[in-house]
């Protein structure tokens, strides 16, 4: 795997790729469309070579990045724009009249400022009040600190959660993948093709969610050393010491870039698996979206050149590594469908027993239903004036409830839909109940019921 130097940034429908001194943003329009715009952009390590060194480097390329991420996200945000919501407001001419040209560059700076704050504050100084609320149960120093780290770590995984289940988050995650996936299949020596695209990984060591990781784990490093007692002064080193820890994570995301061996792999782990979390599986037409913003501004061809130019046979070389990334990809698709078809089969054997059961029971109540209907229908009550309607209910009821044992949270109703007399020319009455349902809660099976085990009725008569 070779290093390509490229890189970039999901943006809203659309890719910002990035190489040496320019960018390019291309966004799926509404009209489904691809806007591509080229631009130059020098970065502040190249203007100023005093800012090229270790560390130094990775605080300015990171407020670099910063810069032209927002810009760039602002710009692809401008094709969705409600134009109900465009109308100028006063405050806008007013600014524009103020700082004419320079309005829309100085609430860029704004706007970065005030992410910058909310970051210190969210995932820096919050932590550590958070963690001092132990400072009467834990007198260690050392401690706290580490699990001041702990709860910044916590912090952090939990706003990633929360803002993946946003709808415009997770269709920018996709993007996130499609641009990883362009990197990957580039670097691995493959031509930039749709399919190559979608058959490379998602995850990549220089990802900038990794760069995040490595600054909440560096932070528990740097941190847990620090002794001062004073509030106010370890909130200020804290702050302070943000620009270290940003320079120490670039340097070591930059070495992990260039190197590929087990010690790189390990310390690489969490910030990939914490990628499964930024990156989603993009379609064809992200990836679609993501070619054409690295083709602006950079050769892929030029570089397989370079990439195989030991090679005697260039052509075979690129075959044979993207047959590779294509049976990878279908290993993958076979483990998910195998998988898949596991639920799929338990699901399906599952409802087979249920529906097995549900015959079982409605055999059953039916058989139930009969032996009772027989025996009401069979007994003859003289005298309507003495039947216990309540009695006759308890009855049946009890001999329901005495055939349920054995089964679990079975549920039977019986209910008398009417009752009706019918007086006969030798003043006999026959009394016949009708309408008897049973309805189950749960399709579990019971015991076959037996006729003798039903309760009889009792006969009660009157004399004339």
């Amino acid at each position: 795997m070779k290093n390509s130097g490229i890189g970039g940034q999901a943006v809203l429908e659309g890719i910002m790729m990035r190489n040496k001194d320019k960018y390019a943003i291309a966004v799926r329009k509404p009209d489904k469309e691809i806007e591509l715009v080229v631009k130059d952009s020098k970065m502040l390590t190249d203007k100023y070579k005093w800012l090229n060194y270790p560390i130094i480097r990775g605080v300015f390329n990171f407020i670099d990045s910063m810069v032209t991420g927002i810009s760039t996200i602002t710009y692809s945000a401008s094709f969705y724009d409600d134009p109900a919501e465009q109308k100028k407001t006063k405050a806008d001419e007013i600014g524009r009249a103020v700082f004419k040209d320079k309005l829309e560059s100085i609430l860029m700076a704004v706007t970065v400022i005030v992410s910058v704050l909310l970051a210190v504050g969210l995932f820096m100084i919050l932590p550590y009040f958070v963690s001092r609320l132990l400072k009467n149960v834990i007198s260690s120093q050392i401690l706290l600190n580490f699990i001041e780290g702990l709860v910044r770590v916590l912090i952090f995984l939990l706003y990633m959660v929360a803002i993946s289940q946003m709808n415009d988050i997770k269709r920018t995650y996709m993007y996130h993948g499609a641009e990883h996936k362009c990197i990957n299949c580039i670097e691995n020596g493959a031509r930039l093709t749709v399919e190559n695209v979608m058959n490379s990984s998602r995850l990549h060591k220089r990802c900038g969610t990794s760069f995040m990781f490595l600054v909440m784990f560096i932070s528990i490093v740097f941190f847990i050393f620090i002794r001062v007692d004073n509030t106010i002064l370890q909130v200020v080193i804290r702050v302070f010491m943000i620009p270290v820890i940003a320079g120490v994570s670039y340097e070591i995301l930059k070495w992990a870039g260039k190197n590929d061996n087990t010690f790189v792999n390990i310390v690489s782990k969490p910030g990939m698996l914490l990628q499964k979390l930024t990156t989603k599986e993009p379609d064809a037409d992200m990836v679609e979206v993501a070619i054409k913003a690295v083709e602006a501004v950079f050769d892929w061809q030029q570089f397989l050149d370079e990439y195989y130019e030991n090679e005697t046979d260039k052509e075979a070389a690129i075959q044979a590594v993207e047959e590779a990334l294509k049976q990878k990809a279908q290993m993958l698709d076979i483990k998910i469908s195998k998988n898949s078809n596991v639920v799929v089969n338990s699901a399906d054997k599952l409802n087979k027993e249920i529906n097995i059961k549900e015959q079982d029971m409605d055999t059953d109540t039916s058989v139930y239903a009969n032996e009772i209907e027989h025996d009401v229908e069979a007994f003859e009550f003289e005298g309507h004036a003495d039947i216990e309607f309540e009695d006759l209910d308890n009855d049946l009821s009890h001999g329901l409830s005495q055939n349920q044992e054995g089964s679990e949270s079975l549920e039977k109703d019986i209910e008398v839909d009417s009752l009706y007399n019918e007086q006969e020319d030798d003043n006999e009455s026959e009394d016949v109940f009708e309408g008897i349902e049973f309805e189950e809660s749960q399709p579990e099976a019971i015991d076959e019921l037996v006729a003798d085990e039903v309760p009889l009725f009792k006969e009660r008569k009157t004399d004339k």
